[in-house]
């Protein structure tokens, strides 16, 4: 980590999950369909959130790339993290969760704005449909990452949300800040796809990030998207010639990672999921924590697969069990 602060500064969308059980005859009073994951605006939300405020649902603080910080803070890597959150219940509980694990988040708080929220609603099936509002985390913008630029060169790797890039301007300006504030000071930039779509709707804006990107994170269907490509082993090969190293998740399939030069595949650890959600983002954490902390490339992809299944053999994306010693064993292994 040579001088630095932190070993990783990630930015993304703050948002805050809110779990949610309900029985069968409820969700079909609500007419969602099942499975489904939309973008709803405030007051949608609001009504939805109102519906459910009797039964206390249950907060934890996510967005994508903020589930991997905290799985790599919980591991005992220093971090920080970089997005907007509003002055508000939901708000405030982010930044309490983010300071008791000790994640430096500089100044998140936007004033009379709301908070990014999604309502996670399971079903006696284990299904869950999502609506989330991003709120005020789609305002972060490159005004912002001036402010916090300090996080960015205090940091040995930077860890860009795919999903900023969808925020239009405000998003994109985030990203290029960053990654200049990163270039300009000899930190390492790591990106996460987020989503296939990010590629099809905002290929250019994906593209002139990756060209400045040391490693890579994605899905077997996002890198067949990104390389152009049919299949995982195919648009992994085709992805050397884009970035320097890559991480294509395949699911029950393992992983394929192109690490200094050399590749290897890791086979995933066989379960019973009984939640996809936060398997990539575990992964990433996870990696990206083995090697700011000198752990051989495969042995992290090893132990990164390994905490991965514990995560979708639960509900939620944050790991209820002892992520440390889940660590030691797969390393152990």
């Amino acid at each position: 980590m040579g001088m630095k602060r932190f070993h990783l500064c990630g930015m993304g969308n703050a948002i805050v999950d809110l779990f949610v059980e309900v029985p069968e005859a409820e969700f079909e009073r609500l007419r969602f369909e099942r499975g489904t994951m939309r973008l709803v605006d405030f007051t949608e939300q609001q009504a939805l959130l109102a519906r459910f405020a009797d039964s206390d649902p249950r907060l934890v603080s996510g967005g994508s790339v903020g589930n991997s910080m905290i799985a790599f803070a919980q591991l005992g890597g220093k971090a920080a993290y970089i997005g907007c959150v509003g002055d508000d219940k939901y708000g405030f509980h982010y930044q309490s969760e983010f300071q008791q694990l000790d994640i430096a988040m500089g100044n998140p708080v936007v004033v009379n704005q709301p908070t990014g929220t999604c309502a996670a609603i399971i079903t006696p099936d284990a299904e869950r449909t999502m609506r989330t509002c991003l709120g005020v985390a789609a305002h972060l913008s490159g005004k912002h990452v001036q402010q916090d630029r300090a996080l960015i060169e205090q940091s040995a790797w930077l860890f860009v949300e795919g999903y900023l890039l969808s925020n239009n301007e405000p998003g994109q300006e985030a990203v290029k800040a960053a990654v200049a504030i990163a270039k300009a000071n000899g930190t390492k930039i790591a990106l996460t796809c987020s989503d296939a779509f990010i590629v099809h709707v905002f290929g250019a804006a994906l593209h002139e990030t990756l060209a400045r990107t040391d490693l890579f994170f994605c899905n077997a269907s996002e890198a067949c998207a990104v390389a152009n490509a049919p299949d995982a082993a195919s648009a992994f090969a085709k992805l050397k010639e884009i970035v320097p190293n890559v991480v294509v998740t395949d699911g029950p399939d393992g992983a394929y990672i192109r690490w200094e030069g050399t590749e290897f595949h890791v086979p995933a650890f066989p379960c019973e999921p009984k939640d996809l959600t936060g398997a990539g983002d575990m992964f990433a954490g996870a990696f990206l924590y083995g090697v700011t902390h000198g752990v051989a490339a495969d042995v992290a992809a090893r132990a990164a697969n390994y905490l991965a299944m514990k995560v979708i053999s639960q509900i939620g994306a944050r790991l209820h069990t002892d992520v440390a010693q889940g660590w030691k064993h797969a390393v152990a292994g």
